[in-house]
């Protein structure tokens, strides 16, 4: 949930509309109104809860056009009359929701058609990127500037490997359009050129909860950042973001 003093937006919709409500109180948020819903791509754990959200929020849903007309082959038809208010965004297309700007940007992973998001508003940026198998330069150029960085950091490569999934699955996650690693993200944290250090916040996000472990990520990505030094080091805050629990209201 992004806010500012006139306009709220909510990135994705995968938890049920109880269990949104649920985080939102216990970060003591009390959502009357959306101004919209932007979408990263149709997998499950994205758009999974989007008719029920929409049932608590009447509101435009921003998705590129295949990746709606993969929502809409996905969602129970029962739902689709609440996907009423919807409009087609473009990765390198900026669009205005209330106060915020928002910038799309293509991403690799296994979906129709991907999106990373960036925000502006009051002169401040935030960058939410998840679901993707590597950083091309694009994407880093994209992140630069950010104040507030969430970026994924999905799985330890050895848990993956020595894990429970099919070696297929497996495969899959460490593939170019698969997710993060915590290697992949920490030299990513360490490397001057391709991140500036200007974020006061990085959360790492996504964590697998079969193959990863918040504090092997944590560990991961503070030894990378230890690496930067002088005017490129990072005097930020690290976080890591829970899968069971909702991180606390962050002000920029």
């Amino acid at each position: 949930m992004l806010e500012t003093g006139t306009t709220r937006l909510l990135v994705d919709a995968g938890l049920g509309k109880k269990e949104t409500l649920r985080r939102l109180a216990a970060v003591g948020r009390d959502v009357d109104r959306l101004d919209g819903i932007v979408i990263s791509h149709e997998h499950s754990d994205h758009i999974g809860s989007l008719a029920q959200v929409l049932g608590q929020w009447r509101t435009t849903v921003y998705l590129n056009e295949a990746t709606h007309t993969e929502v809409m082959r996905i969602l129970p038809e029962t739902s689709h009359k609440r996907l009423d208010r919807v409009e087609h965004i473009r990765a390198g297309q900026r669009f205005i929701v209330g106060d915020i700007e928002v910038s799309p940007f293509s991403i690799p992973h296994d979906a129709i058609d991907p999106l990373g998001f960036t925000f502006r508003a009051n002169g401040l940026k935030v960058a939410i990127v998840t679901d993707l198998g590597y950083l091309p330069e694009l994407v880093k150029v994209h992140l630069r500037d950010s104040d507030c960085l969430m970026l994924e950091s999905n799985h330890d490569l050895e848990m993956l490997k020595v894990g429970p999934y099919p070696w297929h699955i497996k495969q899959r996650v460490m593939s170019r359009t698969g997710h993060l690693s915590n290697h992949t993200v920490s030299e990513f944290l360490a490397d001057a050129e391709a991140f500036d250090a200007h974020a006061r916040y990085v959360i790492l996000a996504h964590l697998s909860e079969n193959n990863n472990n918040p504090d092997v990520a944590r560990i991961s990505a503070e030894e990378a950042l230890s690496r930067r030094t002088g005017a490129a080091a990072f005097a930020g805050e690290l976080i890591v973001a829970m899968q069971a629990s909702p991180l606390p209201t962050l002000n920029l």
